[in-house]
């Protein structure tokens, strides 16, 4: 199809060629650029690959608060339920809140990272302690 776009199939006619199909596969050319090769429109390839690694990314200095902020409240819950337990009793609430937790933003930053992900496997350890089923009630 040559129209919109450009596309060109691979076994078009091209300049010092005999009939018969080539070999190779398609390009996209650039509109009003004649169809250079299989290469003609790889220089954008970089620059979208770039794009969306910024996308996923996302801002790493936000990325960290948000986990060191997850993480800081992952163990205050951990202190409260251990003061619970040396009161012998406790907040029904507090392991709904802890597995609510488990899941989250755990940082840019690869000892961040590491430090969020330890803090989050000593929370799953309680909740297994105490039984918890692992369904958090949105009420």
């Amino acid at each position: 199809m040559r129209g919109i776009g450009g596309v060109a199939a691979g076994g078009a006619m091209r300049p010092g060629r005999t009939g018969g199909r080539g070999a190779g596969g398609f390009t996209v050319g650039q509109p009003g650029a004649a169809a250079a090769g299989p290469h003609a429109a790889g220089a954008a390839v970089p620059v979208g690959l770039g794009l969306l690694a910024l996308q996923e990314g996302g801002d790493a200095p936000s990325r960290d608060r948000s986990a060191r902020r997850r993480a800081e409240s992952i163990l205050d819950e951990l202190q409260a339920l251990q003061r619970d337990l040396l009161r012998g009793g406790g907040d029904p609430g507090r392991l709904e809140r802890l597995a609510a937790l488990q899941s989250g933003e755990e940082g840019a930053d690869p000892i961040l990272r590491q430090a969020v992900q330890a803090i989050v496997l000593r929370a799953r350890v309680e909740l297994a302690r105490r039984g918890w089923n692992g369904s958090v009630s949105t009420a």
